[in-house]
């Protein structure tokens, strides 16, 4: 018996998600401050164009709250589409890098991966967070790198100022998510509309 040492290696690059479907949309949730009394709303839709199919995210940001709202909230303006949660874990051990085929409106958007909650204590059941920011420059397709090692752990959208590394053994699941306010400079900000087109998601290995 002879063994090939390609059986061995990952294939260079893995799809996570890839968004041809309506059946693909199953997989994530939305949300927004709405559930909070804020007044952002979003959608996720399936977009057919000359035999190519994308999702797009979109909606309209707002920092207004709703009048007498039960939620003592100090921020509104934020929407997000959360993948739900693997059968499992995704194994990225194999690979360095997280790539998003998109098509934008220049703004910035929020890249999170979810891990195995290992960070917190074992009474806290809410999953790690590990964010980068994703500028999308506008209505071009474009190919957004994201090493895994420029996530940052955060909670609650607070970077943790902790020395930690992701575990990319144990991921549970993604989300894509856009805030009316923050991001890096030169992008589009504030309230109002927001159109994000995504045609994949995948695992690059470039070492």
């Amino acid at each position: 018996m002879t063994w090939n040492v390609d059986d061995w290696i990952p294939p260079a690059e893995k799809y996570i998600f890839n968004f041809s479907s309506k059946e693909e949309l199953k997989k994530w949730h939305l949300y927004s401050d709405a559930e909070f009394g804020g007044l952002s709303s979003a959608s996720l839709e399936i977009k057919d164009d000359a035999n190519k199919s994308s999702g797009v995210f979109s909606g309209n940001l707002s920092r207004d709250v709703t009048e007498g709202t039960k939620w003592n909230i100090t921020r509104s303006g934020f929407c997000g589409m959360r993948s739900k949660k693997f059968d499992g874990f995704i194994d990225l051990e194999a690979y360095d890098t997280i790539a998003l085929r998109i098509k934008g409106d220049g703004r910035c958007y929020i890249s999170t991966i979810y891990t195995e909650n290992w960070v917190n204590s074992p009474g806290q059941m809410e999953d790690n967070s590990w964010q980068s920011f994703v500028f999308v420059p506008k209505d071009n397709w474009y190919i957004a790198k994201i090493p895994l090692d420029h996530y940052l752990p955060t909670w609650r959208g607070n970077v943790i100022e902790a020395k930690l590394e992701m575990n990319p053994s144990r991921i549970l699941g993604m989300s894509l998510s856009v805030n009316a306010d923050g991001g890096v400079p030169g992008a589009n900000s504030g309230p109002g509309d927001f159109k994000l087109e995504i045609d994949w998601i995948k695992a690059l290995r470039t070492q």
